[in-house]
């Protein structure tokens, strides 16, 4: 390695090579998380994705309900959020979608009464509906599985 060509003249007018000290923990790290997300374009696989499952109640009356699956999801050590904002379905649904969260539930009266949850999966166009038992073994088995797409 060649060394620096420049000086610098010291207080006794004495020319000094500068040393430098250089140090970079979280460097390659760093550079590694960009790689990663320009190259899934934000869309990390369900087992890298920050928010895995994101929980929309239609309205305010089936809050009770999604606080419930929130509650088993989370138990399972699922990273799941709840949005039950006051914008409407839509609205949270597009949002969900451009935060690229891999999952997204919408429970209403349907999925109450059966007990069930509808999913939504990034890249599908028609939601599935499942009994949330097995939407969380079949999440936790793909968690596990740590497949890049």
């Amino acid at each position: 390695m060649k060394p620096l060509s420049t000086v610098h003249i010291d207080e006794s007018n004495e020319k000094i090579r500068p040393v430098v000290i250089h140090r970079a923990v979280l460097g390659s790290t760093e550079r590694f998380m960009g790689v990663m997300i320009e190259h899934f374009a934000g869309a990390f696989p369900l087992w890298l994705s920050p928010v895995q499952v994101k929980i929309l109640p239609i309205s305010e009356k089936f809050a009770e309900y999604a606080g419930k699956v929130y509650k088993e999801i989370s138990g399972a050590g699922i990273r799941v959020e709840m949005d039950d904002s006051a914008e409407s379905l839509g609205k949270r649904i597009r949002t969900a979608k451009i935060e690229k969260v891999p999952f997204i539930l919408v429970l209403g009266e349907k999925e109450v009464e059966a007990g069930t949850v509808t999913v939504e999966m990034r890249g599908k166009e028609a939601g599935e509906t499942h009994s949330l038992a097995d939407f969380i073994e079949y999440t936790l088995d793909d968690i596990a599985k740590k497949a890049i797409w």
